[in-house]
C-alpha cells in the first residue's frame, strides 16, 4: 500500500487509475482494477443509461472496493446519466470534454468525489476554481480523444503541477512502472492508464482488436480528425480514408459524413479491423501481450519499485 494524495482521496491502495475508455471499460475491467488495489472506472461514453446502470450494479456485486464512472460531458443524456450515478451511490466521477463547473457542485452536493481531465495548465486552473478534487493531465500520446495543442505528457505534467496544488494524475503514454515513476518525479501524485488495460483479458474490447494492438510498432497510431475532435487511431483502412480527405483539405461536414455513427463500436467492440475506428495510445508499440489485470498491476508495481530503488541506490538509472 502506498500513502499519497491520490490513495487518500479515493481510498485505494495504489495510485493507479484505469482510464474509462469507450468500448473497453465495462464492469469486469473496473472491478478487476479496484480489486487489485487501483481505481477502476466504467466508460459511460459508450453506454446507454440503462446499460450504465447494469454495469454499475455488476461492479458493485464484483468488488467491495471504490470504483468510479468516466463521463464525457458531450454525452446527449447527461441528466439521466448523472441521476443514475447519484442513485446508485457511485463514489467517484471523472468528467471530461467540457467545463468542470457544469457538474462539480451537483456531484459534490451528493457526496461524490470529482476528477476532471485536462490537456493544458489553463484548464487545470479552471478545475481548481470549479472546486474539483483532482486533475488528470493527459498528454497527446494518449489514445482516444485528445488535446488540440498536442502537448506531450512529459511537458504537460510539470506545467500543470505549477498551475495547481490539486492532486494530480498523469495520463498519456504510461504503461510501465518506469513511466509511472517518471510521471511522479515530474510532479504527478499518481497515474491514469488506458491502453495497457484496454488490452487486458478483462477489457470488453473485441478479441481481434486486442490481438491487433501488440502487433503495432512505432508510428502505428496517429492523431486524426482534428477538424472535428482529435482522436488517436490505428492506421487501418478507415484511417487511410480519413488521412486522404484531410490532406485534400476536406471540410468538417465531409469528415463527419465519413465518420458516420457507431464507427468506434464497429471497430473496438465488434472487431471490424478494416472499417472500424480503432483508438489506442502511442504506447501500444511497447505492449506485446494480452494479460490479466492482476498481472498488469503486479508488473506495474514491480517495475516502479525496481526503478525507484535503482535511482536511489545506484544502477542503470543513477547519475
Amino acid at each position: 500500500m502506498m500513502e499519497n494524495k491520490i490513495c487518500k482521496l479515493f481510498g485505494i491502495d495504489l495510485p493507479i487509475i484505469q482510464g474509462g475508455m469507450v468500448w473497453c471499460s465495462g464492469w469486469r475491467l473496473a472491478a478487476a482494477v479496484s480489486n487489485n488495489g487501483g481505481l477502476g472506472l466504467l466508460g459511460a461514453g459508450s453506454m446507454h443509461p440503462e446499460t450504465l446502470q447494469e454495469h454499475i450494479r455488476k461492479t458493485k456485486a464484483a468488488t467491495a472496493k471504490p470504483f468510479g464512472v468516466n463521463v464525457p460531458m458531450f454525452y446527449p443524456e447527461m441528466e439521466t446519466i448523472m441521476e443514475i450515478i447519484a442513485a446508485e451511490k457511485v463514489p467517484v466521477v471523472f468528467t471530461s470534454a467540457g467545463s468542470p463547473k457544469t457538474w462539480t457542485p451537483w456531484l459534490h452536493a451528493r457526496g461524490i468525489i470529482v476528477a476532471h481531465v485536462v490537456a493544458g495548465s489553463v484548464f487545470a486552473r479552471k478545475c481548481e476554481e470549479a472546486g474539483v478534487d483532482a486533475v488528470v493531465a493527459e498528454g497527446f500520446e494518449a489514445g482516444g480523444h485528445n488535446g488540440r495543442d498536442e502537448t506531450t505528457t512529459l511537458t504537460l505534467i510539470p506545467s500543470v503541477r505549477r498551475a495547481t496544488s490539486l492532486p494530480l494524475l498523469a495520463a498519456g503514454g504510461i504503461a510501465t512502472g518506469e513511466a509511472m515513476l517518471a510521471a511522479m518525479v515530474l510532479g504527478a501524485d499518481g497515474v491514469q492508464i488506458g491502453s495497457r488495460f484496454a488490452v487486458s483479458e478483462e477489457s470488453s474490447a473485441h478479441p481481434e482488436f486486442k490481438k491487433l494492438v501488440p502487433t503495432l510498432g512505432e508510428g502505428g497510431t496517429k492523431l486524426a480528425l482534428k477538424k472535428l475532435s482529435p482522436v488517436r487511431l490505428i492506421r487501418n483502412e478507415f484511417f487511410q480514408a480519413v488521412d486522404k480527405l484531410e490532406k485534400e483539405g476536406a471540410s468538417e461536414e465531409t469528415l463527419r459524413d465519413l465518420l458516420g455513427r457507431g464507427r468506434a463500436k464497429k471497430g473496438m467492440f465488434e472487431g471490424d479491423l478494416k472499417e472500424g475506428e480503432l483508438e489506442i495510445g502511442q504506447v501500444a508499440s511497447i505492449i506485446n501481450e494480452i494479460l490479466p489485470v492482476k498481472t498488469i498491476m503486479e508488473n506495474l508495481m514491480a517495475e516502479y519499485n525496481r526503478a525507484k530503488a535503482e535511482v536511489i541506490y545506484g544502477g542503470k538509472y543513477a547519475f
